[in-house]
């Protein structure tokens, strides 16, 4: 078995387009998951070659250095725990971090603003501002419950980081937002 890292790779529709191309491709797969695929056998340089052809075209790209891994994991994880994990925890970021990628936070804070240009911080409060844009397009929730379920301790923290980063108030935006989020690999 061998383990590929894929940039750009981050939700679930990803996981089932690049499972596609694998499968077209004729190599075999034996689980997919955000920024990683695990496959049965090593690939060959032809095989390789192959895969970039189809998967650079489709935004995706297979990372090689140790360092874009690290990055990448790190973004995964950020991702997960804000779309897919919504209020599931209260544990710190960076515990969650040095758990789940066996480094200490310093390390990965460091490395991920040597080659991000920005902190994990302002990174995760990118995705949480995605994520509020996301549920007040949908207007299903009160501005309460989604400062509940992102973790938020008031509504006025959630509306504050929220003009901060967008420049516009929640209520605002969820007049104009329709057209105003991002995909998130370009958060």
């Amino acid at each position: 078995m061998t383990k590929l890292f894929i940039k750009n790779m981050v939700c679930n529709r990803c996981i089932m387009v690049v499972r596609n191309e694998l499968e077209k491709l004729g190599i075999s797969v034996r689980h997919v998951g955000l920024g990683e695929v695990l496959l049965e056998k090593e690939l060959s340089p032809e095989e390789k070659v192959n895969l970039d052809k189809v998967l650079i075209p489709l935004g995706f790209e297979v990372i090689d250095d140790k360092k874009s891994r690290v990055i990448e994991k790190i973004k995964n994880i950020i991702i997960d725990l804000v779309h897919h994990h919504e209020n599931d925890t209260k544990t710190k970021l960076s515990d969650v971090l040095s758990s789940k990628l066996h480094h200490d936070y310093s390390y990965l804070s460091n490395l991920f603003s040597e080659v991000e240009g920005t902190t994990i911080e302002k990174y995760f409060i990118a995705q949480k501002i995605e994520k509020v844009k996301e549920l007040l397009v949908y207007d299903e929730l009160s501005l309460s419950e989604i400062a509940f379920r992102l973790n938020y301790s008031s509504v006025a923290y959630l509306s504050n980081q929220f003009k901060k980063v967008t420049g516009l108030s929640p209520s605002h935006f969820k007049q104009i937002g329709k057209g105003r989020r991002k995909p998130l690999d370009e958060v």
